[in-house]
């Protein structure tokens, strides 16, 4: 008997102040990336899908954003003015 199946992952990679596309409120969203891995007797063993979405914390709203997006969010949340 082989068992597998996939198991999600979440990391949180930033969180941001934007303004909300459903809100209108200048807010702190969150950077996530989800990972999907394949796993074989409960070892996870390679990602079969990868998305990231950004969430807006005063409303709760979801935006998917592409990885080129979310690497251009990251690198301008850390920067230090």
């Amino acid at each position: 008997m082989i068992i597998f199946g996939t198991k999600g992952y979440l990391y949180r990679l930033a969180i941001l102040t934007l303004v909300c596309g459903r809100c209108g409120n200048p807010a702190a969203h969150t950077l996530t990336k989800r990972v999907t891995k394949f796993t074989l007797f409960f070892v996870p063993l390679f990602p079969v899908s990868t998305t990231y979405l950004t969430q807006c914390t005063f409303c709760g709203a979801e935006e998917k954003v592409t990885g080129e997006q979310a690497e251009r969010l990251r690198t301008q949340g850390s920067v230090t003015g």
